[in-house]
């Protein structure tokens, strides 16, 4: 082959990789948009509905000023979907959230779940300094002598939660207060809350009281 000739292919060559890579960045811009879009569109329609429906009782950031309901900010958006699908399933009860959750599409449980899992928590204030002493012994060390473990091994020594265990921190104590006796008298009585009800047993009242305090102002 003559030099011209190789010459000439090199240069049609160079000219067709430009070509190629801007065929390349479209492409590759065309699939990003495609993944980006139904995950906007997704967040978005989680917007509308914690707005419509959930606020009212959690607020808009998930931050609940009513203390008999959650503060749901912060959870594991996993968590968050396991509770959705346990009322829709009747597996726990709530007049409320049954109806609610039955209503919804089982598709936005997961947007709803990162909504509120990417939510700023609040704390609230402890307004017993005594009792939140004895709440944060029973919480970091539990009670060896009577068999209550600590409960920070299940829901983090901060509180932070996890998928498979409910955020504590910053809760409303008059909420913590209402589930704890609720595993206390098989009110929350299926099996995956069956290690709460044993635990629940073994506290006082005095002492499921003082753990609400200490955790509602982590």
């Amino acid at each position: 082959m003559s030099t011209l000739g190789s010459n000439r292919q090199s240069g049609q060559a160079g000219k067709r990789r430009p070509r190629l890579r801007r065929a390349q960045c479209w492409l590759a811009a065309a699939l990003g948009f495609a993944l980006v879009a139904p995950a906007c569109a997704d967040a978005e329609k989680a917007k509308a509905i914690v707005a419509n429906i959930c606020a009212a009782c959690h607020g808009i950031d998930g931050n609940s000023t009513i203390p008999t309901f959650p503060k749901l900010a912060g959870r594991h958006p996993d968590y968050i979907v396991r509770e959705l699908k346990e009322f829709v399933g009747g597996k726990r009860k709530s007049d409320i959230m049954a109806p609610i959750c039955a209503a919804l599409d089982p598709d936005d449980f997961k947007s709803l779940g990162a909504y509120f899992g990417a939510q700023k928590p609040t704390s609230g204030t402890v307004l017993d300094k005594k009792a939140a002493e004895i709440g944060e012994k029973l919480y970091q060390d539990g009670d060896e002598v009577r068999g209550v473990p600590a409960c920070g091994g299940c829901h983090n020594p901060d509180g932070s939660g996890n998928k498979r265990f409910p955020r504590l921190a910053g809760q409303h104590r008059e909420y913590l207060i209402e589930q704890m006796v609720n595993f206390q008298k098989d009110i929350r009585n299926y099996e995956s809350a069956r290690l709460m009800r044993e635990v629940a047993k073994r506290l006082t009242d005095d002492e499921i009281k003082a753990v609400a305090e200490y955790l509602t102002g982590l």
